[in-house]
């Protein structure tokens, strides 16, 4: 194996660590919250049940590619993997750390599609507005349903939850939570496997199926192992900020959540095939639900909920501003070539 090549694995090893750490612990966060009673095995079973289904999808139906699209404009660098790509998952892991709501998308991606040549050119851009209108979209989605039902249907999970929801609200988010992982998933698996040529990915040779298929079960095992490893630490630091939101242990507060969630991924995967960051979907979702419940039902302090969702969104530009430098730095001090956007 070549130093290109180990460095293609480092990356892939990073990257799914981190997208799982990341991103996915944001997808599952209520679930994992309002099901902390259980055993993170069998939490952990379910979440890779579907895992590996929408891999096992992916590969049958979209010619072995098992991230949906979303490479198709994103092309393997030239010169194989280089350091400075395997760096964002890297500063990505330390930011998770800190509790830092990253978007791995703009973390991950950014690198390859500011380095990737005229193929890609205007490609940060356009991933730039697709996240800012998704965040929009899921923002204004949750003040506009939040507003309409929070002093009745948030309140009255208030008024109840020491007495415990019934066992059908459990099942009910079991399967919700289950449709907004798949969207997750088909929208994220590309920040993982952007790390592996584009041929063990995506091919009409069937003489490179096995290996396609080789790559993608190894990667699957990896990834499983460190969702299983996150499962185990219940979501780890990044879990803070699911914990901190109203009544975020209850299932029935999880379940239109994941509803809400799980839509607006479905409708941003269906209208290209350009990545965009989930976290900022769920940022936004969150965010429009938490001013509602502060403000119309009168759940939280309106100032705390208002400077909650202000720290969060500096967060998110934090990152933005950190995605972005490394992008255009890093491979500039490297390569003497200024990326264009």
């Amino acid at each position: 194996m070549s130093g290109i090549e180990i460095l293609g694995v480092i990356g892939f090893a990073l990257a799914a660590y981190s997208v799982v750490a990341n991103d996915a612990i944001q997808t599952l966060g209520t679930f994992l919250r309002s099901n902390q009673k259980r055993h993170w095995g069998v939490l952990w079973l379910f979440a890779a049940a579907i895992l590996v289904a929408v891999m096992a999808y992916g590969f049958q139906t979209n010619a072995t590619d098992v991230a949906y699209g979303r490479l198709n404009r994103i092309p393997y660098p030239e010169g194989g993997i280089q350091w400075y790509h395997i760096l964002p998952p890297a500063v990505l892991i330390l930011l998770t750390r800190l509790s830092v709501p990253v978007s791995t998308t703009f973390l991950v991606l950014t690198m390859f599609a500011l380095t990737g040549g005229a193929t890609t050119e205007g490609l940060m851009g356009s991933m730039l507005i697709k996240s800012v209108l998704g965040y929009g979209v899921a923002f204004a989605s949750a003040v506009v349903i939040y507003t309409l039902i929070s002093r009745i249907y948030e309140r009255w999970i208030d008024r109840t939850k020491e007495e415990g929801a019934a066992n059908y609200w459990y099942v009910f988010q079991w399967i919700t939570t289950g449709f907004l992982w798949w969207q997750w998933l088909a929208q994220d698996l590309a920040n993982i496997f952007v790390f592996l040529p584009r041929e063990t990915i995506v091919t009409g040779d069937e003489t490179q199926v096995v290996i396609a298929a080789s790559t993608v079960i190894w990667g699957g095992l990896l990834t499983l192992g460190l969702l299983a490893f996150t499962f185990s630490r219940r979501g780890g630091k990044i879990q803070d900020i699911v914990n901190v939101k109203t009544n975020t242990d209850d299932p029935r507060v999880g379940t239109l959540v994941d509803i809400m969630f799980g839509i607006i991924l479905l409708i941003f995967k269906e209208m290209n095939d350009i990545p965009m960051s989930t976290t900022w979907v769920f940022m936004g979702l969150i965010a429009g639900r938490e001013l509602a419940v502060s403000y119309v039902a009168g759940l939280r302090d309106r100032m705390e909920a208002f400077l909650d969702v202000w720290r969060d969104a500096g967060r998110l530009l934090f990152g933005l501003v950190v995605s972005v430098a490394l992008a255009v730095l890093i491979p500039w001090a490297a390569t003497g070539n200024m990326p264009t956007f």
